[in-house]
């Protein structure tokens, strides 16, 4: 589902992956960290998808640079952070960006 942002100013954080072979626990921690994020102050939306190969995309919408902060610090988070480095990825990269416009149709 496309996420439902306002107008810009906003900011994309955009998390590219590739998963490895372990499952456990990736599909709940996901949920998990999901539900924590919408109910994170300064939280707009998400948008993810995942290919066969393994190679998954998440971009979240975030009011501002200190919400990115305050989300990338939460306890769970920083736990499945860890999981993530450890376990689930074989790799992955962070980008944050400054959205300062945006066209489409609904």
């Amino acid at each position: 589902m496309i996420a439902r942002t306002p107008e810009p100013p906003y900011y994309a954080v955009i998390f590219t992956s590739l998963r490895s072979e372990s499952e456990q626990d990736y599909a709940e921690t996901a949920g998990r960290m999901l539900e924590l994020a919408r109910d994170q102050p300064g939280f707009l939306g998400v948008e993810s998808a995942r290919g066969a190969d393994g190679l998954g995309i998440t971009v979240s919408y975030w009011s501002s640079e200190e919400a990115i902060r305050s989300w990338r610090a939460q306890a769970e988070h920083r736990e499945a952070q860890r999981r993530g480095r450890e376990e689930w990825y074989q790799a992955f990269r962070t980008r944050v960006a400054h959205v300062s416009r945006e066209y489409g149709k609904a």
